[in-house]
């Protein structure tokens, strides 16, 4: 099985809304934090993690906000802003 898309959304659809031709959905087996200053972190449980190359959007295990972040060298995710709705998030990028 592949990595999850969001619930009515395809990856077509997710890449003509963010305008991303290479968009993809990442596995979420990997760590993903809110960053909200140098020494003020909090970690994330992912649900649906899609990639746009060096950036992100995380939806969180029981949460419906989007959250945007980069994917670092490690492969984990460090997010700093948040989204009301995946349309809305996609435009952001």
């Amino acid at each position: 099985m592949g990595a999850p898309l969001p619930a009515g959304w395809t990856l077509e659809a997710i890449r003509h809304v963010s305008g991303d031709r290479e968009a993809v959905a990442l596995a979420v087996d990997r760590s993903v934090e809110w960053v909200a200053g140098p020494d003020d972190r909090e970690r994330i449980q992912p649900e649906i993690i899609l990639g746009f190359h060096e950036l992100c959007l995380v939806k969180p295990v029981d949460d419906e906000d989007w959250y945007m972040g980069s994917l670092t060298d490690e492969g984990s995710v460090d997010c700093w802003s948040a989204y009301g709705d995946l349309h809305e998030a996609l435009r952001g990028l």
